[in-house]
């Protein structure tokens, strides 16, 4: 039997069917503009997949709300928010329905499949437009009193701004945008790898901020939970050279602080884009764990 997964975006909803410890039947489609367009989508992809399904997986952007069984919190897609969702989705699908929220999704993926597998203590790390985050302490996913346990985008790093407001690639793209003067739109965080590589004066100077800000971000969260690991996911993660100079980065920040007993062990996802939808199959599989064989 197989688990049917969607990943929940602002833009696109994936999906996929878990079976036998792959990922198979991927797709996606545009996210509606309302709940019920919502449900008759997911409905239709449920119909179209020829598999027996044991149940479904959900990631899910916000403050999941297991117990209470809703999703808490502000999205990108707002009509998600504050209702009993779980039970909407269950009588829609006929079967048990798991939600977890998408940044702890890709970092169940990464902490129980994949670059985290070897580790206790870990700290998975999304970065895109902005910074998202899950923290794992002894084995379990630390959810925190308020449901905002790996959130560390929230931290304020530099003059009130915080870490998704500065460390991410699309961030470094529209502060290079402003400097030049073109719509935000114009220019994307891999153009600006590609113009500082090319000897581009301003894309030089952005570059050095984006990794001056992904260093802290990082020195913070390990010397704050102090994990074994930290696992960069996000688009950000395919770029090339990223861990060396994030790596050289750490390694002054901790001679500036005479910081001489390890050097943080950072390592890259391994799932990348499919992560919150393995991560949702990972996360249905520890609620029912009899039924996920």
């Amino acid at each position: 039997m197989a688990i049917l997964v969607f990943d929940m975006g602002g833009s696109a909803v994936k999906y996929g069917v878990w079976s036998q410890d792959s990922l198979v039947s991927k797709g996606k489609f545009t996210t509606p503009n309302t709940w019920e367009e919502m449900k008759t989508q997911l409905q239709q992809v449920r119909t179209s997949v020829n598999e027996e399904i044991e149940g479904v997986g959900i990631s899910a952007p916000g403050a999941v709300n297991a117990q209470e069984r809703r999703i808490d919190g502000i999205s990108a897609i707002p009509y998600i928010h504050g209702f009993d969702i779980y039970s909407e989705l269950e009588a829609a699908f006929g079967v048990p329905v798991t939600i977890e929220n998408d940044a702890n999704c890709a970092g169940m993926a990464e902490f129980y499949q994949g670059a985290g597998k070897e580790f206790q203590q870990a700290a998975f790390v999304v970065i895109g437009t902005g910074v998202g985050g899950t923290l794992f302490q002894n084995g379990e996913l630390v959810r925190g009193a308020h449901l905002y346990g790996g959130e560390f985008g929230l931290m304020i790093l530099d003059q009130g701004k915080t870490f998704s407001q500065l460390g991410t690639a699309v961030q470094m793209a529209w502060r290079y945008c402003d400097r030049i003067g073109v719509d935000r739109a114009t220019i994307t965080g891999e153009e600006v790898f590609q113009r500082a590589e090319d000897g581009d004066a301003i894309a030089i100077e952005e570059v050095n901020k984006f990794y001056r800000y992904l260093a802290q971000g990082l020195f913070s969260i390990q010397f704050a939970f102090d994990p074994e690991v930290i696992i960069i996911g996000g688009g950000v993660s395919a770029k090339k050279g990223l861990l060396q100079e994030v790596d050289q980065r750490l390694k002054k920040m901790l001679a500036d602080q005479a910081l001489n007993d390890f050097v943080p062990l950072i390592k890259l996802c391994d799932y990348r884009n499919d992560a919150n939808l393995v991560g949702a199959a990972a996360n249905f599989q520890a609620l029912y764990p009899r039924n996920s064989r």
